[in-house]
């Protein structure tokens, strides 16, 4: 059976570039791209890039822009007049001032409208501008501008390490470069045995985990502007709601998996019992802050009071107990819906797609720096942003969990109040399912991942470069696949969403979740769309298939070899495999697990899909779906469906002929 991935990119704005005319090469732009990520914080080493960063002016007869050159001139006379940040500083996107000055330089690129425009910009500005904001902003560029659709990024790990990596091991990087020794270094994870948060080190830590993260906040950036970039991210408030929500359920399966209790949420007025030391360094700018263990919250000078938020999670939670938010002009805006969620995500992020942030304010935002900055909130010892103000570095503090659950919560409060669904809504009528199991041992063990460290250490053209890599471990899993049985009792196709969850069947105390608690705690294990036909029919679907998962970013090296060898050899470059970095990294799609087998639930409900479908003929133009993309969401029923609500009674679901329910366990081997 042909099954069909869920999700379709969508044409945007017409006001947007287009890459319609645009007859460079894929491998071109690729070539230019990697070179100009390449060792960030020395000269570019490509000769043409070289020469492009002295010789293009970006207000010149050369340069073609959509808006008329006007971002180019605001960047220009920043420049000029020396207002810029200087080079080699720390940048955090939570400052306001360096966030302003990245999107300066992304407002510039975006505005390009052929190549030849957009890579001389950004060899201009990569002399000129601050590293950090200048990766930022290449990086959201490629993100969103229709001149790079097929272009692969390199992965972040690879061009700032010192984000993703000890700073021990940057430490004998050094070392190496300075002997120049080919030299793998093993990496460990932060912390120690006496600190029970080091057994699920491996989740926050691992450097896809990472990447996942902030690949998510560049493609749905709380900046936003319709406006000013021609389109609307569709559901973007519910999707921050989402994605934000499955990394918190897949830490508590995690932390069950190593016999540890689901996370508990922050609150203002509590203590925060897990300090962190982050055992990273900036590039530029020092070490990043720890702190101490059982602290209470502190106000944090010129960010806000901890009564501030205490004020704003209130007005949230009494829109929640209301069933309304209040607009900026007074307006009552409805959430006693299914869109409601997009409302409440948008306000609590707080994106510019707030309906109020003037009152309601910017939890999420607000609240990474509050807790980022614990450790020095008066900013006497003026240190650096802590890792929860960079979405790079911020799931390596156990506290970014805790911060999450608080908001989940709030959000399952809103999800909460609305009313259960009911058999006639849930049901898909004459489709039964007859079995659903597994194929393959879930089976989850360790393997060492190499990553290369070269662009952590200072270089010059003199000194050849040596291979500098490191080791760590992470997470994995043998190849599997989910088999249902359905029987389809109409006579002609039907179209079908196929939506597969699991949740842990019990707490790390063994008391067993009933069916409510376990739905909200459910990970979302694939979504895709097939054809039923008449009768009975078998569906395999392997899980390296699932549409809510990626492959890990190729490697520099790997981006950079293929590049030149279609270069040499004018053979197209084809990379569509990894173009989209969005989803979750496939490796972590099962939860760890225990030797002796963790229970999990595993459920299947198949909806019908021309109900589902919010576009037409998605089945025809398929493309991976990872919580969103540009365009509107193929998917019209909220994510999460139909565990997403409150269960009044479970039986409901056990008599749904569309709905399967099974007990699985996942291993762990510990010697694979």
């Amino acid at each position: 059976m042909k099954v069909l991935l869920l999700c379709t990119l969508l044409a945007v704005a017409a006001a947007r570039p287009s890459d319609e005319h645009d007859d460079v090469p894929t491998s071109q732009k690729q070539h230019d791209l990697n070179f100009m990520l390449w060792k960030i914080y020395e000269i570019n080493r490509d000769p043409h890039m070289r020469e492009l960063e002295d010789t293009f002016d970006p207000q010149g007869a050369n340069a073609h822009y959509n808006d008329d050159g006007h971002a180019a001139k605001v960047l220009m006379d920043e420049l000029n007049s020396g207002s810029l940040l200087e080079q080699k500083h720390w940048f955090s996107l939570f400052n306001t001032r360096q966030r302003t000055e990245a999107l300066m330089l992304y407002d510039v690129l975006e505005h390009s409208t052929d190549w030849a425009t957009f890579v001389g910009n950004a060899a201009y500005f990569r002399k000129r501008m601050n590293e950090g904001e200048f990766c930022y902003a290449l990086y959201a560029a490629v993100s969103h501008s229709e001149l790079t659709h097929h272009v692969v990024l390199p992965p972040l790990y690879e061009v700032t390490p010192h984000m993703f990596t000890n700073a021990e091991v940057i430490e004998q990087a050094y070392r190496a470069k300075m002997t120049q020794k080919v030299t793998k270094i093993e990496s460990k994870f932060t912390g120690s045995k006496k600190n029970p948060e080091q057994r699920i080190a491996y989740f926050g830590e691992d450097i896809g985990m990472n990447t996942h993260h902030v690949t998510w906040h560049l493609q749905f950036p709380f900046w936003w502007n319709d406006e000013h970039e021609g389109y609307h991210l569709d559901r973007k408030g519910e999707n921050f709601f989402w994605v934000h929500h499955q990394l918190t359920v897949r830490f508590d399966a995690e932390r069950i998996s190593n016999y540890l209790a689901p996370v508990d949420e922050l609150q203002w007025q509590d203590e925060i019992y897990e300090g962190f030391a982050p055992h990273t360094m900036y590039k530029f700018g020092g070490y990043f802050p720890s702190r101490p263990d059982h602290i209470q919250f502190s106000d944090v000078k010129d960010v806000a009071n901890v009564r501030d938020m205490i004020i704003i999670e209130q007005r949230i939670r009494d829109a929640i107990g209301h069933g309304y938010v209040t607009g900026a002009h007074g307006e009552i805006i409805d959430i006693m819906n299914e869109h409601g969620i997009d409302v409440l995500g948008d306000l609590i992020e707080s994106s510019l797609y707030s309906p109020n942030s003037e009152y309601y304010g910017a939890l999420h935002n607000t609240a990474h720096v509050m807790l980022g900055r614990q450790g020095d909130p008066d900013g006497k010892f003026a240190l650096p942003p802590g890792v929860l103000e960079h979405f790079e570095t911020a799931t390596r503090d156990p506290a970014f969990f805790r911060l999450h659950k608080y908001m989940d919560n709030i959000f399952k409060e809103h999800k909460d109040s609305l009313p259960s669904y009911t058999k006639e809504e849930l049901t898909f009528t004459g489709v039964h399912i007859e079995n659903l199991c597994v194929r393959g041992n879930l089976e989850t063990y360790f393997e060492d991942f190499e990553y290369s460290l070269i662009n952590a250490v200072d270089d010059t053209e003199e000194i050849p470069d040596v291979a500098i890599s490191t080791l760590i471990p992470r997470l994995n899993h043998r190849d599997f696949s989910f088999i249902v049985d359905v029987d389809n009792d109409q006579d002609h196709d039907v179209l079908a969403t196929v939506r597969i969850f699991a949740w842990p069947h019990a707490d790390n105390n063994g008391v067993e979740f009933t069916f409510d608690e376990g739905r909200w705690n459910a990970i979302e294990l694939d979504k895709f769309w097939t054809f039923l036909h008449p009768g009975h029919n078998h569906i395999e679907r392997r899980g390296a298939d699932s549409s809510v998962t990626v492959p890990d970013v190729p490697s520099f090296r790997f981006l950079m070899e293929r590049t030149e060898e279609a270069l040499k050899d004018h053979l197209e470059l084809d990379l569509e495999e990894y173009v989209s970095a969005l989803g979750m990294p496939n490796r972590f799609l099962l939860p760890k697990g225990s030797r002796r087998g963790l229970e999990f639930d595993l459920v299947v409900a198949i909806t019908d899909g021309a109900a589902d479908a919010s576009v037409e003929d998605l089945h025809t133009n398929t493309k991976f779906n990872h919580y969103g993309y540009h365009g509107k969401y193929p998917d019209k029923r909220p994510h999460g469906f139909p565990l997403d609500r409150h269960v009044e009674d479970e039986r409901v679901f056990e008599e749904l002929p569309n709905f399967k329910h099974v007990t699985v366990k996942v291993y762990h081997n510990p010697h694979y």
